[in-house]
């Protein structure tokens, strides 16, 4: 017999249940549950409006990071030479930086533009600017990603470095 509450029993098997399946199965599981589209809106550094919903029918990859973390710089090779392997695809990766200072993310922007070709560059928003908006929560650990189907449904999230099963998830998404 518990010594728990009936409910918190119940939601303590849910927990566990879901904790042994993975995380990514957990977030998978509980968004699907929602009846709400993940959202993300506001401006691109280099000044465009942005809104995720313009790109229903496509998969796409929004990837939380800043300059300040060493494993978020290490995988941006990873991201650029997989947005080129999927061009002419409907995928779209979209980056969005947490960095404290505009600056620091519009330094690093400028750096990309200067010596990475345009095919493997893509759309990056900055959390500080007054108009941005996400529905996507604290990103925790960095670099994080989420995976978004065609029909702009939440169906996978990464933390700390993307697992290579995410690319053969996009794959199987498209």
């Amino acid at each position: 017999m518990s010594l728990l509450p009936a409910r918190f029993t119940a939601r303590l098997s849910t927990l566990l249940i879901a904790t042994a399946m993975g995380p990514t199965t957990l977030m998978a599981q509980t968004v699907s549950n929602l009846d709400t589209l993940p959202v993300l809106r506001g401006s691109t550094l280099d000044g465009r409006t942005f809104d995720l919903q313009a790109l229903r029918g496509k998969v796409v990859m929004v990837v939380f990071w800043s300059t300040d973390c060493a494993v978020c710089r290490d995988k941006m090779p990873e991201l650029r030479a997989n947005v080129k392997g999927w061009a002419g695809q409907p995928f779209e990766l979209v980056s969005v930086s947490t960095d404290r200072q505009r600056s620091n993310a519009v330094s690093y922007q400028q750096l990309v533009n200067a010596t990475v070709p345009a095919n493997q560059r893509f759309t990056t928003l900055w959390t500080g600017e007054p108009q941005y908006r996400d529905s996507f929560g604290a990103p925790g650990q960095l670099p994080a990603a989420f995976l978004m189907d065609k029909s702009g449904q939440l169906v996978e999230q990464y933390h700390g470095r993307i697992p290579p099963e995410a690319w053969d998830r996009i794959a199987d998404l498209l």
